[in-house]
């Protein structure tokens, strides 16, 4: 027995996925947001870590670092930063720059005040606290 294939027929498998997948789509969609409050702490965002995360953004840093895997991977990701190094150091770190050490890639000086070290830390710590699924996948980002 043969069974012909009709453009109706290939219209409907067509519109089934389609409508199956949309719907998958949809469902996966509202999951993900319903996930993003759980995972964010943007409940815990004091003004300081608002004015950090607005020096981060006004001064570029994603243009050499990573945030959350987003961004350039120039140098070290900044979303795990507050773990791995601490407030104290960042801090350091940033009034140090540029090292001038030879063969090294090296960070700009922005002439932050203390009163923006703060700020930044602060961000860095927020950041440090949102569940990423373990991303970057080493410590080191």
């Amino acid at each position: 027995m043969q069974q012909v294939f009709t453009k109706s027929m290939a219209r409907n498998i067509f519109l089934g996925g389609a409508a199956f997948f949309l719907i998958i789509y949809l469902v996966l969609t509202y999951d993900s947001w319903q996930q993003i409050p759980k995972r964010d702490h943007a409940d815990q965002m004091t003004p300081a870590v608002i004015a950090g995360k607005y020096l981060v953004d006004t001064h570029d840093c994603i243009g050499c670092h990573t945030i959350n895997g987003e961004g350039s991977y120039y140098a070290p990701e900044l979303g795990n930063v507050y773990k791995r190094r601490g407030g104290a150091f960042i801090e350091a770190w940033i009034r140090a720059q540029p090292t001038g050490v030879a063969g090294r890639r090296q960070m700009p000086q922005f002439n932050f005040t203390q009163s923006q070290l703060d700020d930044i830390v602060a961000y860095l710590k927020w950041l440090s606290n949102i569940d990423t699924n373990n991303w970057p996948p080493n410590i080191q980002g």
